[in-house]
């Protein structure tokens, strides 16, 4: 028996072969566990193997599914990898509710969980502001569209549709998305599995990483292609990132 039980969907993914255009089945999606408390486990792959040098009172063998534990308290001094630090700084994943909530001295006001829609001529744009891990990629790349002190913040006829696109593909979060005649474009499902660990932000999810374990809720409109998971512990609406990794000024030298 696994020491890890999932309860994810056994979905396959693919990669585009070095010859030709024929698809290759590969292995099963890739999954990311929360642990209740602790760390993320990053499970590559989910059928059990033997652990050699292990047996119980029979005399059987046994096997387990191993995964990489993640930091997700933000002390480990191992980043990104998980060193235990949780238990001792009683770490907690449960969300505050209210309206607002503090972190370290800082208080911040609690996001509804609700997806805006700002029609134009050409594109609609999508976005809720309660999932965005301000990476500001799209006021540093369209702030023409992107208005951040404005009101509505976002102009969807202020620039081309292909450059809108561009932008909103940038999203890490998965908070900004689009639609073209009547068509929302919500994933980028060209992408291969992959978690990278920001700079000082973030664990940024692409590729369809399978998010499992109970009560994961994704937010209002959310994309589960892509998303990014808190690893500074200070986010309101864990396991997602919210932001806070700046409020609290998280820093990680190593990455």
């Amino acid at each position: 028996m696994s020491s890890l039980e999932s309860n994810g969907s056994n979905s396959m993914f693919t990669d585009e072969s070095a010859k030709g255009s024929s698809l290759v089945i590969t292995k099963e999606r890739p999954k990311i566990l929360p642990l209740p408390n602790g760390p993320y486990y990053l499970l590559n792959d989910l059928k059990p193997k033997t652990v050699e040098n292990l047996q119980n009172s029979k005399g059987e063998l046994l096997s387990t599914v191993s995964g990489v534990a993640l930091c997700r308290c933000g002390a480990s001094k191992n980043k990104p990898f998980c060193d235990g630090t949780h238990s001792i700084i009683g770490f907690s994943t449960d969300n505050k509710a209210g309206e607002s909530t503090s972190s370290n001295s800082v208080e911040t006001k609690i996001i509804k969980d609700k997806r805006k829609d700002y029609l134009g001529r050409r594109i609609t744009v999508h976005d809720n502001r309660r999932i965005c891990s301000h990476a500001a990629e799209c006021i540093n790349n369209l702030p023409s569209v992107f208005k951040l002190n404005s009101r509505p913040w976002i102009d969807p006829d202020a620039s081309e549709v292909n450059k809108i696109v561009d932008t909103i593909e940038k999203c890490p979060s998965g908070a900004l998305s689009y639609s073209i005649d009547g068509i929302e474009h919500r994933d980028q499902n060209d992408r291969n599995p992959m978690v990278t660990v920001s700079k000082n932000g973030p664990y940024v999810v692409t590729g369809g990483v399978e998010l499992i374990g109970n009560n994961i809720q994704f937010g209002d409109g959310a994309s589960k292609e892509h998303y990014t998971l808190c690893r500074c512990g200070a986010s309101n609406i864990k396991p997602f990132c919210d932001g806070m990794h700046k409020v609290i000024k998280f820093k990680d030298d190593k990455n």
